[in-house]
């Protein structure tokens, strides 16, 4: 290792108890996505993981989110695991100044990513109203407790790395949609009900041998619990264009997931909720394509056009229900393969 704040963290994990005297850690780097570093560390017969967050992330365009975000994470976890016992790794230490923390590691033997399924095309329902249900304790738990805001990020670091790279960025390159992306930003952070994660995607999502473990809370923040929900179905889409053969699957557990999500609802009307959610939906659909961090197996350019074809006027006119987008989306998908067969 040559980072020059890398001796600062084996020092904290010696003072943590984590690595015992005299024990050599090794470091295995791991997949941290665009956000963070991310080790698997063994010392003493023991092994555990360390996150640490990134000031500039690893994407092509300039954006970059202050570590102080890291804190937030770990509260969110914590808080999670309060609601719904086994939910989230557990924290083993934490170092805010330095923006890292240790938790649990959990095997890949035991706990596959549940984007991994998705791309094999192994689309459970069951699951998907798993990870539903797991979503709306949380927001339920965590609903109505204005209290635990100031634990979270601010509403301009949410923006910063969420609604700013989704919608805001996005809008550059569509003008004719700006009006209507900058409404959603706005009702976004003027929706403050619940603890949000923030990145409810199944590349942060294990399966594992008790139910779903959600990762990466990074971005949490008390605000929109729509968000989190519509960004977590916006991937159920996605992934009928890179595996077409799982389609009727993955439009199977959209509905799962959402219909286990709404038998949770209990802080709001679940129909003012779903406007919201269904609001963002298309919103996100094309953020993926045009915004900061477009998915990476979405690359074809007429794929990629059919997709702003689907989300543009559904941004301009949006659609109350996440059914009718869903049954849309299945259209739509019904006519490209059409085509092109």
């Amino acid at each position: 290792m040559t980072d020059p704040a890398f001796d600062a963290i084996i020092g904290d994990l010696r003072q943590f108890g984590l690595i015992p005297a005299g024990a050599e850690p090794e470091f295995v780097p791991l997949r941290g996505g665009v956000a963070s570093d991310i080790w698997l560390v063994r010392a003493g017969g023991q092994q555990f993981a360390v996150k640490r967050a990134l000031e500039k992330l690893r994407v092509a365009a300039d954006w970059r989110a202050p570590v102080s975000r890291n804190a937030a994470e770990v509260a969110w976890l914590k808080t999670a695991n309060a609601a719904v016992s086994g939910i989230a790794p557990l924290i083993l230490a934490h170092q805010p100044e330095r923006g890292w923390f240790a938790m649990n590691f959990l095997p890949p033997e035991t706990h596959v990513v549940w984007k991994r399924e998705l791309l094999e095309g192994r689309a459970d329902a069951a699951f998907a109203a798993k990870v539903g249900t797991s979503l709306g304790i949380i927001h339920a738990h965590t609903a109505s407790q204005g209290q635990m805001a100031p634990k979270f990020n601010d509403d301009a670091l949410f923006r910063t790395i969420r609604l700013e790279p989704y919608f805001e960025y996005t809008a550059t390159w569509h003008q004719n949609l700006a009006a209507a992306l900058k409404h959603l930003v706005d009702v976004t952070l003027l929706t403050r009900l619940a603890l949000v994660h923030g990145d409810v995607s199944p590349k942060n999502i294990l399966v594992g041998p008790d139910g779903p473990v959600f990762l990466d809370a990074e971005c949490a923040w008390y605000g929109d619990p729509a968000f989190d929900l519509a960004f977590c179905l916006n991937h159920l889409l996605l992934k009928c264009l890179r595996v077409p053969s799982a389609r009727e699957g993955f439009l199977v557990s959209f509905d799962a997931l959402a219909a286990a999500y709404f038998q949770k609802v209990d802080w709001e009307l679940p129909a003012a909720l779903e406007a919201r959610a269904a609001a963002l939906l298309p919103a996100l659909l094309l953020a993926r394509i045009d915004g900061k961090s477009p998915v990476e197996y979405v690359t074809d350019a007429d794929v990629r056009q059919t997709v702003r074809d689907f989300a543009i006027p559904r941004i301009q006119t949006a659609v109350p229900q996440l059914s009718t987008v869903g049954a849309h989306w299945a259209k739509m998908l019904s006519t490209f393969q059409a085509q092109i067969s």
